[in-house]
Parts: structure tokens; sequence; C-alpha cells
């Protein structure tokens, strides 16, 4: 399970380096290979390759006649680029991709339990702010009912 939140750098050439305590383990569950798509809330997901192989099939069962259904296939898999970690732990966040979640230098690598959010870090911080200064956030969900943390 991948948790825990690190801010990293985005190099001249679109670079990041995964953080070193996730590498070994995305070694030894996919070789490395990953592939980094995008989310509707403007970040990037990233996910180790068979985590991503049960979204797209998930995604694909779904009917495309309904719209919304078309819509998010259109943008999930479209944009989903295969890649794999190079020796030093690195991977190349495509121009695109880079430019749709707004990513400049800082970035905030987010685990999420089977993937990564990987988000601007001044974006991270301005949402995270936001969603703790609404009160509703923490009203009754039936989503959440139950949960204790």
């Amino acid at each position: 399970m991948f948790t825990g939140v690190s801010i990293i750098n985005l190099d001249a050439k679109g670079r990041i380096a995964i953080p070193s305590k996730y590498r070994d383990e995305l070694q030894s569950c996919c070789n490395g290979r990953l592939v980094l798509t995008i989310h509707p809330d403007r970040c990037l997901l990233l996910y180790p390759f068979p985590e991503w192989e049960k979204v797209q099939h998930s995604l694909l069962e779904r009917s495309n006649l309904d719209p919304q259904v078309r819509k998010l296939q259109r943008l999930v898999m479209g944009y989903a680029e295969d890649m794999e970690m190079n020796p030093q732990g690195r991977i190349l966040i495509t121009g695109p991709l880079r430019k749709f979640a707004g990513l400049d230098k800082q970035i905030a690598f987010v685990g999420q339990g089977t993937k990564f959010e990987l988000w601007d870090a001044a974006a991270w911080d301005r949402q995270t702010e936001e969603f703790l200064a609404d009160e509703d956030n923490f009203a009754f969900n039936e989503a959440i009912e139950g949960l204790s943390l």
C-alpha cells in the first residue's frame, strides 16, 4: 500500500525521481512498469501496470453509449502513457501531461493505496486547505458512515 506525501522536483527535461521508499516495491510488483494518466481533478495518476490493467478493464466494460462514460474513457485512456522507471528510479512526464496538471517545479507525490496522485505542490496545498476549511466535508455522508480514523 502506497501512503504518504513527498515533495519532489521536476527537472528541466520533465523527469521526476520516484521517492526511494517506493522504488523497491514498484520493482517487485511490476518491474518498474507504470502507467501515467490524468484525473478530472487536474492531477495525474500513476499506476503500477497490474493496477492499471484493472482500471482499464473497468473502464472498458462500461457502455460507451453513455456520454459520461465515453468522456471519461477518452480522457483517462486517451492520456494514458506506459513508462518504465530508469535505473535511477526516474520517469519522464511528457509535455501534454505536465500541461494538463499544471506541473511546474515542485510536485506533491501522494500515495493513494494502489496508485499515486501527482499534483503541482502549490495546487496540492490549496486544495488541501480548501477541503479542511469547508465544514460540509465533515458532515454525515453515507460513503463514510462507520469509518473510524
